[in-house]
């Protein structure tokens, strides 16, 4: 027989969370604290706690700070976790800020009745079938919103590869991308216009891929490429390529066209030895989480941090139009140096008399990148 759901009753008055112990009796696991902080160490410690009965004046951290923190938790299931106040029947302005907090339900105070135990069931019931559906979802080929393959998915493709690799020697290489400050990038625009953003860098992505590529999600803000028979050097002239494209163009999101760049981690076989297509997969994240690390805008592979290669001309120009000259300003005394023979000519040509003497001894001094 399956355990009984765990429910975590917060109260100040002890005579209340002993009727409401005798009455879900049976039909759940119930534990007991009787102020706000020692319930908010329960539920984070206590795995097994499925549902939350609280009053709203309790000792330490009320009811409203206790749904505050939990809705606000790092951890999914706390922040999804379903939340009963208990209230007066009055209560009218309490249910309201309650409401506006996320609170899954009201019991009344003085009102335990077997009834509880039907209403706390069906919130039980609804948060399972939520985590079925977020499972299934999980397991999906591609997502539903974007079109990319799911992570899940992708290990499979890699599994396959892996395998190919193993039989005939094959090379296998495996590409993750994140933004830099996906998060700060969220602050400001929101979930739903960075999320644009991520589905246009996508879409950027499908039109550089060959058909044999698989592209799907790696994370939040995060992608993934695996590529059956490309070696980790081609694949890090691809990873450059599409690094400097985001670099040089900013991405349209609403109204705003929005200037992010990303890391690249890379991973591959012969050169990587890994036991599992998971495997592979984790260490490009791990090498994209390292090149985060280490400023951003770059690639990490075979556990080398390759800084951005000396930008050419071109790109310095791309930059510029795009607006990002703060990404051209590391690169000038290089730059600067492969200029200096068309502004002499220039100030040949139209006698500008420009303090090139100066310029060459200034570019001099400045390091090259």
């Amino acid at each position: 027989m399956a355990a009984a759901p765990r429910v975590l009753v917060v109260d100040g008055a002890r005579a209340l969370r002993a009727a409401l112990d005798a009455c879900l009796h049976g039909e759940f696991d119930v534990r007991q604290e009787g102020d706000g902080e020692a319930a908010w160490q329960a539920l984070v410690l206590d795995q097994s706690i499925r549902i939350v009965v609280a009053g709203t004046d309790l000792p330490r951290m009320d009811g409203f700070q206790l749904l505050e923190r939990i809705r606000a938790s790092k951890l999914r299931r706390l922040r999804q976790m379903p939340v009963v106040f208990l209230v007066e029947a009055d209560a009218d302005e309490v249910r309201s800020r309650a409401q506006a907090l996320g609170v899954s339900d009201f019991l009344l105070r003085g009102g335990v009745t077997p009834e509880i135990v039907l209403r706390l069931k069906n919130l039980v019931t609804l948060d399972s079938v939520r985590e079925s559906l977020e499972g299934a979802r999980a397991t999906a080929v591609q997502d539903t919103q974007s079109g990319l393959f799911t992570r899940k998915y992708l290990e499979l493709q890699a599994a396959q590869a892996l395998s190919q690799s193993a039989r005939h020697g094959i090379e296998l290489s495996v590409m993750v991308l994140g933004f830099d400050g996906f998060e700060s990038l969220v602050e400001r625009l929101g979930e739903e216009q960075s999320a644009m953003v991520g589905l246009r860098f996508s879409q950027l992505l499908k039109g550089k891929i060959r058909q044999e590529d698989s592209l799907g999600h790696f994370g939040t803000g995060q992608f993934a490429i695996v590529s059956p028979g490309t070696s980790l050097a081609a694949c890090a002239t691809f990873a450059e390529r599409v690094r400097q494209a985001v670099e040089a163009t900013p991405i349209k999101a609403g109204n705003e066209r929005v200037a992010v760049t990303v890391s690249v981690g890379l991973a591959g076989v012969p050169g990587d030895a890994v036991h599992s297509a998971g495997n592979l997969l984790d260490l490009a994240g791990q090498r994209m989480a390292a090149a985060h690390a280490a400023g951003g805008n770059r690639l990490v592979a075979g556990g080398e941090t390759r800084s951005p290669k000396p930008m050419s001309l071109h790109h310095a120009l791309e930059l510029l139009n795009a607006g990002r000259g703060d990404a051209v300003r590391p690169h000038l005394g290089n730059l600067g140096r492969q200029c200096l023979p068309l502004l002499k000519l220039l100030d040949e040509e139209f006698g500008l008399t420009l303090p090139l003497a100066e310029v060459e001894r200034r570019l001099k001094e400045r390091d090259i990148p």
